[in-house]
């Protein structure tokens, strides 16, 4: 399994990484800084799945998103970020995510919400 972890921190991006291995996601897992980096990796490298922040700088994860979806490019797409209410919540499923798992995140949030999603 392809993952894509994207957030603009790199401390944050090992932290997602480690967190899915010890879940028990241990696929391929790729990282992007940031909206416009992610965009190029999921069109050169087609992943199974992209965890995103929401807050980053040049093109946000919402941003990165609606343009998926403008392009129509599918993926299973979930937001991990500190973003975590019921507005956004709505706003993230409105807009085709199928997941936001809330900073501070648990290994069992990790494998509650992606055994669901990668099913």
């Amino acid at each position: 399994m392809k993952i894509l972890v994207v957030d603009d921190s790199k401390a944050m991006r090992m932290i997602v990484k480690r967190t899915l291995r010890q879940a028990g996601f241990n696929g391929d897992a790729d990282e992007a800084g940031n909206g416009v980096e992610a965009l190029q990796a999921i069109k050169a490298q087609a992943p199974d799945l992209v965890l995103c922040d929401w807050n980053m700088p040049e093109m946000s994860g919402l941003e990165l998103l609606q343009k998926l979806g403008t392009e129509g490019i599918k993926v299973k797409f979930g937001f991990v970020t500190s973003e975590g209410t019921p507005e956004m919540r709505d706003t993230a499923m409105r807009n085709g995510a199928l997941f936001l798992i809330s900073k501070p995140f648990t290994v069992e949030s990790f494998q509650d919400t992606l055994t669901k999603v990668l099913a």
